[in-house]
């Protein structure tokens, strides 16, 4: 009896050690293998692995920024569960989207490559999260909350206002209806960056031929798209339509640079596309035609150091341009350094 006894326990042990090594070198060879033998394997994931060939990213690995099967425990092995049973139960999904949280996992991952520009985006006012956005006390009094707010906060949430934020209304108390939310990123990475879209990768210069570095470095934009929540797309940069801007009466001289455009997406006037209207701060006035990018920091949007690119210490008129009664410098100005004009400091002498 004994004998029998061990006899099991023995095979029992052999076949769990040859279960390991089985699971543990499938394993091993789906984290390492080329994205075509695996992720690509599953039809559902094709167009996202085959968008990725052709993008700036293309020599990472799927798990890089999406993780592994056990990358986050039981949570990876329920999710990623979950599509083999899809898969197998024919439940047809046009297109595979990430959920937010699943998205703004991957956002975290950010910070491992591209840590320069992620501490830049910590300090901006782009990393609010969703607490200050639909908490906000005076703006909530000023503007009532309504479906647009998420159009440029929370453009990710798969929901409605009404269900992150309660009461909807002007005179609060506001609460947060949904408490996971509260901290979350209302604007991460992938509000302006389509990680997937067609790129190249960053080359070394021809140092043989110092004078030609400059000339033949790429101007490009790429990765910069605007994600459109209603159509659950990114729209790139180039192809975002250019803004019609109107000032008593006569049309504003605008930027062409298409990263601009992207900023007006959220930066925008209102229906009548007056300047200086909703959120609109498209330079006029002495900066009219400037595009967003001369002066603000494209991941920290900090301009402090951007009248020095333009203007010497000393105006032709005598005055330290940093130090003149605008925005700039003193945060109450009313002469806004986005629609500043020359009579604004030279009253009486229509230099416009």
């Amino acid at each position: 009896m004994k004998k029998k006894i061990s006899s099991i326990y023995l095979w029992s042990v052999i076949a769990a050690i040859v279960l390991f090594v089985f699971l543990g070198s499938g394993y091993s060879y789906w984290n390492s293998a080329s994205p075509d033998k695996t992720c690509a394997s599953c039809h559902e994931i094709q167009s996202s692995v085959h968008s990725l060939s052709t993008s700036s990213h293309r020599n990472l690995k799927c798990s890089n920024c999406h993780g592994t099967a056990l990358s986050n425990g039981i949570h990876s092995l329920k999710e990623k569960g979950m599509m083999v049973v899809n898969h197998v139960k024919e439940h047809q999904i046009e297109t595979i989207r990430m959920n937010e949280e699943q998205l703004l996992a991957v956002h975290d991952k950010c910070s491992k490559c591209h840590s320069d520009e992620f501490a830049k985006w910590q300090s901006s006012g782009h990393s609010i999260n969703y607490q200050h956005v639909f908490l906000n006390a005076k703006h909530n009094k000023t503007e009532q909350l309504n479906f647009d707010c998420l159009r440029c906060h929370g453009m990710f949430h798969s929901g409605t206002v009404e269900e992150i934020v309660e009461p909807i209304d002007k005179v609060g108390p506001w609460k947060m209806k949904d408490e996971r939310l509260t901290t979350l990123s209302a604007i991460p990475c992938m509000a302006c960056h389509q990680i997937h879209k067609n790129g190249t990768v960053a080359e070394t210069p021809d140092y043989s031929s110092p004078k030609s570095i400059f000339y033949l470095a790429r101007r490009t934009s790429e990765g910069i798209s605007f994600y459109d929540r209603q159509e659950k797309t990114y729209i790139a940069d180039v192809d975002l339509p250019e803004l019609k801007l109107m000032h008593q009466g006569k049309a504003v001289v605008v930027s062409d640079d298409p990263l601009m455009r992207n900023c007006i997406q959220c930066h925008a006037p209102n229906a009548h596309h007056l300047a200086g209207t909703s959120d609109d701060r498209t330079p006029r006035g002495v900066h009219e035609g400037l595009s967003c990018q001369a002066c603000h920091d494209p991941h920290s949007n900090d301009a402090r150091e951007s009248c020095s690119k333009c203007h010497p210490a000393l105006s032709n008129c005598g005055l330290d341009v940093t130090k003149m009664n605008t925005t700039f410098a003193d945060s109450t100005s009313r002469n806004n350094i986005h629609f500043v004009s020359c009579n604004d400091c030279h009253p009486g002498k229509n230099l416009n």
